[in-house]
């Protein structure tokens, strides 16, 4: 997905490039990644096998400790 240009943050400046994009004298086009490619490959493939790889390590007292912490922060908030 690409990011999107910088926008201004002055308003006046925000909707002149809005007028000229609606007009068509200006395109909304996407600013280019300037990721790495094989850079971006490597860390989704870690991120995919992160949490099973750390579920692996733990032991059933860990997990479920860390489960308690989780649910008693869900139920706070309500």
């Amino acid at each position: 997905m690409a990011k999107q240009a910088k926008r201004p943050k002055d308003a006046n400046q925000l909707a002149k490039l809005i007028a000229d994009i609606a007009t068509g004298e200006k395109e909304d086009t996407p600013a280019p990644s300037q990721k790495n490619a094989a850079a971006v490959e490597l860390g989704r493939l870690g991120g995919l096998k992160g949490g099973k790889a750390r579920a692996n390590k733990l032991s059933p007292e860990q997990r479920k400790e860390i489960a308690k912490k989780a649910a008693e922060k869900r139920w706070k908030a309500k």
